[in-house]
């Protein structure tokens, strides 16, 4: 799900298909990229919005039939290759998400970063559907489940990691309810409120995942395979934070080699 990085974004595994290895493999290099001119390095907001309009501008380049600069051809010369495959909104969609994380706002409640996730992790399943050829509103809507399920799991495991940084995505209303400032979690206190309130996210990230989770089961082949291996992955993780006690302010779990053997077993187990 990563590599070197913190973000969930797909690489072209040995489960994907030889096929659509180009494509998969332009659109890791496509949204990797855009994170690390977002996120990281020394540079200064500034010159980071700068950065990701000229990004966005090569996009619309590729995608008009125009060269783009050649600032970045690891990533717009796959991409040219692809586009046919890869539909631009979604693109831009994710573009907007990092745009948007040079100045993360305070999340009022769970819809409005449901909203986030809709551009920052939901295009990615979409778009790897899209591959595959598969567009119905019912498996559209799963993917999205475990999309956002996903990047929630993401932030529930980083806290010790945004907090520093200064990135706050718990809702306010779920602060407000446990009786908790954001100032709490920025500096990653930890106690019983913060755990209760850790818990209750949890358990909305895996009703999610769950939600979506049997999508996995009617893609065909190694791609079902890949989602199958996803979603247990996304799961363990909530585990690794319930065993924890849900103190992931101050521990930050991980998947390790050792959990490889127990994920597959759990992905050959999966039923409707």
């Amino acid at each position: 799900m990563s590599v070197d990085h913190y973000e969930n974004f797909p690489v072209a595994s040995w489960l994907c298909p030889p096929a659509l290895r180009p494509a998969v493999v332009a659109l890791y290099h496509f949204a990797r990229t855009a994170d690390d001119l977002a996120d990281e390095g020394q540079a200064a907001t500034a010159e980071r919005v700068e950065a990701l309009r000229a990004y966005r501008a090569d996009l619309e380049a590729v995608y008009a039939g125009q060269a783009p600069s050649p600032r970045w051809p690891v990533v717009f010369g796959p991409l040219a290759r692809e586009r046919q495959r890869l539909a631009p909104a979604l693109l831009h969609d994710l573009l907007d998400a990092f745009e948007q994380d040079l100045a993360p706002p305070r999340y009022t409640d769970r819809a409005h970063l449901l909203d986030y996730c809709r551009r920052s992790a939901n295009p990615v399943g979409r778009l790897l559907l899209g591959l595959y050829g598969v567009d119905d509103a019912l498996s559209l809507r799963r993917s999205d489940a475990i999309c956002s399920a996903l990047q929630l799991i993401n932030f529930w495991q980083d806290f010790s990691r945004d907090g520093p940084r200064g990135r706050l995505y718990v809702p306010q209303a779920d602060l407000l309810r446990h009786g908790l400032s954001a100032e709490q979690l920025l500096h990653c206190e930890d106690g019983p409120a913060a755990r209760a309130l850790i818990r209750e996210l949890c358990d909305w990230a895996g009703t999610l995942m769950r939600e979506g989770a049997p999508l996995a089961l009617t893609l065909p082949g190694r791609s079902g395979w890949e989602l199958r291996l996803v979603v247990q992955g996304g799961l363990a993780i909530l585990a690794k934070i319930a065993a924890m006690d849900y103190a992931s302010l101050t521990q930050r779990p991980a998947l390790t080699a050792w959990d490889f053997p127990r994920l597959l077993w759990r992905a050959a187990r999966m039923s409707a």
